[in-house]
C-alpha cells in the first residue's frame, strides 16, 4: 500500500496538469525558410506588409473570433506584447475571413493591444503552411520562419519568450 500512494499521487499530479502546459513548445524549422508575403489591411483599413518589418523578430497567430482555442491564448497573447520591447519584436493578430464589425465587437471582450490585420479573403491563410487556428509563427529578423505553433499556447509563457527573444540576439 505505502508504494501505491506516491505512484497514485503522482499519477494525479500528471492528470490534474492542464493539457496546455503539454503543448506550450514550437516546433524549429529547419532550415529557415523565407515567410510567405503578408500584405493586407489593418482594422483601420491602412495597408500593411509583413516586409516592412523586416529587423525585428515577428509574432505572427492567424486566428478567427468563432474558435475556442484562439480565444483562450489571445489573453496571453496580449500579456506577452506587454514584456516584449516593441523596438525588436513585432505581434501580429492575422484575423482569417471575417469582417471589421464582428473583429471590432469580438474586441470587446477580448482586448488585443497589438496590430490586428484582415485576410478577409482567406489568401494569406491559403498561401502560408496552416493546419488548423490558431497557428503561430515566429518570424527571425531575416524574415525566415524560426517556429511554428499549431494550437493554443501561454505566449507570456517566460520559456517561451526566451526563445523568441534569443532570435533578436542572432
Amino acid at each position: 500500500m505505502n508504494r501505491i500512494l506516491p505512484a497514485l499521487l503522482l499519477a494525479l499530479l500528471v492528470l490534474s496538469t492542464p493539457l496546455q502546459a503539454a503543448r506550450q513548445g514550437m516546433k524549429a524549422i529547419e532550415p529557415r525558410i523565407y515567410a510567405p508575403a503578408l500584405e493586407m489591411t489593418d482594422m483601420d483599413g491602412e495597408p500593411q506588409k509583413l516586409a516592412d518589418l523586416r529587423g525585428k523578430v515577428v509574432i505572427v497567430n492567424f486566428w478567427a473570433t468563432w474558435c475556442p482555442p484562439c480565444r483562450a491564448e489571445l489573453p496571453s497573447m496580449n500579456r506577452a506584447w506587454k514584456k516584449l520591447d516593441h523596438d525588436r519584436f513585432a505581434m501580429l493578430a492575422v484575423n482569417v475571413g471575417e469582417d471589421e464589425d464582428t473583429i471590432f465587437a469580438f474586441m470587446g471582450d477580448y482586448p488585443i493591444d497589438f496590430p490586428v490585420w484582415l485576410d478577409q479573403s482567406g489568401k494569406a491563410a491559403r498561401e502560408w503552411p496552416l493546419r488548423g487556428l490558431p497557428t503561430t509563427y515566429i518570424i527571425d529578423k531575416q524574415g525566415r520562419i524560426a517556429y511554428r505553433a499549431i494550437g493554443g499556447r501561454e505566449w507570456d509563457d517566460d520559456k517561451l519568450l526566451q526563445k523568441i527573444r534569443a532570435l533578436a540576439e542572432e
